[in-house]
């Protein structure tokens, strides 16, 4: 085991760090924190203690639908010629993501190298992660910081291109995935729907959030082994659904050290006490008209939202909820980036897991690592300010 202190954590909390081996995968990088610097009483200590429950709970979760393990591959593949969008008609383009910063290049197309693979992680075609990675040509062995990006519903990998050249252009290793359901791992318009009908129906899948959640964690096992990757600083991102994936793969995975959900943390069970679950039932709604069919309902109403995120997600609307895992990504820098009108992540949703995580931050004596930002008159909808917003954080934390 190598002991070290990791810049992003205050000097009283130690990280220790080892490499496993296992059946699952060659090697992995685990964090463990040692409390041994903290006095015995202290708040730090019991928030640390409380996270590790907290995560140690939501994996078990996260492996109790899995098919089986495979050892952690790679099979190389090729750049996707016509990506799979689940809408018609297909998207052409994000004036948000193009406005990302990047370097001033003149011949940035040339000097870039991309990557596209696939990582099998479990048995079954959805055990079979696509990822496209974009970075700079360089002679250097420098390792370098890396940032995750994760697509809306209905999207895929090749979608985020714009954010990920721009950031490769400034020296980050840029990542995409295609989630659950997704791009590669669809074959029809209805691909994503059908397999949360599905999930309702036989319970032996997560589509929404966890299984891709878990992918992420088997990302985090590729990437810490690569040489030309920074283990250490490795950021992680995304918008609506792919806000969700970022924040949960930061709740499961310590590992990404850097977390910036865009559009996407929201109070899943506030929604139902209040009476505001319609806007994000009404983004999923053939998942919920099903739900409702079976429970004999007239109407959807919060109880069959209730039963419905219990069924496909367990805990999502209770112990994992955003009071509960929003405060455990301390002490890492958290910035969430929000619409103030947006429906479906109301933002009165998110004001309890706010304060206690800015509470935790304190304890931490780390409060600037903390901040959210919900842009006045704005819906759900990702925007140019919020693309700045999150490239000044990643600069801020991983450069």
């Amino acid at each position: 085991m190598v002991s070290l202190f990791y810049s992003h954590f205050p000097s009283n909390v130690q990280l220790n760090y080892k490499f496993t081996c296992s059946s699952s995968s060659s090697s992995s990088l685990s964090m463990i924190l040692n409390f041994s610097r903290l006095p015995k009483n202290s708040l730090k200590m019991e928030s640390l203690k409380d996270a590790a429950k907290l995560r140690s709970d939501f994996l078990q979760v996260l492996r109790s639908r899995r098919t089986a393990e495979v050892p952690l591959t790679i099979e190389l593949g090729k750049p996707v010629v016509d990506p799979m969008y689940q809408e018609n008609p297909k998207p052409t383009r994000s004036e948000a993501m193009e406005s990302c910063l990047k370097a001033e290049i003149s011949n940035l197309k040339d000097v870039l190298k991309e990557e596209n693979f696939y990582l099998l992680t479990e048995e079954g075609t959805q055990g079979r992660l696509p990822v496209l990675l974009i970075s700079m040509k360089e002679s250097s062995q420098q390792r370098r910081p890396a940032i995750v990006f994760l697509h809306s519903t209905h999207k895929c990998k090749e979608w985020l291109r714009p954010l990920l050249e721009a950031y490769a252009s400034r020296g980050y290793v840029a990542v995409a995935i295609d989630s659950r359901y997704h791009g590669e791992r669809a074959d029809s318009l209805t691909t994503y729907r059908d397999a949360l009908v599905s999930a309702w129906k036989n319970g032996d899948t997560m589509p929404f959030i966890y299984d891709t959640a878990w992918d992420l964690v088997k990302l985090a096992d590729y990437l810490t082994g690569r040489d030309d990757i920074d283990p250490f600083r490795i950021g992680i991102t995304g918008e609506s659904l792919g806000g969700m994936h970022a924040w949960f793969a930061a709740v499961a995975d310590n590992r990404y050290s850097v977390v910036v959900p865009i559009i996407g943390v929201q109070g899943f069970q506030w929604a139902i006490d209040n009476d505001s679950w319609h806007a994000r039932v009404s983004s999923i709604k053939p998942l919920f008209e099903a739900a409702r069919i079976d429970l004999g309902k007239s109407e959807i109403d919060k109880e069959v939202v209730k039963k419905v995120w219990d069924r496909i997600a367990p805990g999502l609307a209770s112990q994992f909820d955003a009071p509960h895992t929003v405060p455990i990504i301390a002490p890492r820098p958290l910035l969430i980036l929000k619409g103030k009108e947006d429906p479906r992540c109301p933002l009165k949703g998110v004001e309890i897991p706010c304060e206690r995580a800015k509470e935790v931050y304190k304890e931490f004596s780390c409060p600037d690592r903390f901040k959210v930002v919900a842009e006045p008159e704005i819906g759900h909808q990702m925007t140019c300010f919020m693309v700045k917003e999150a490239s000044d954080w990643f600069d801020k934390y991983l450069k």
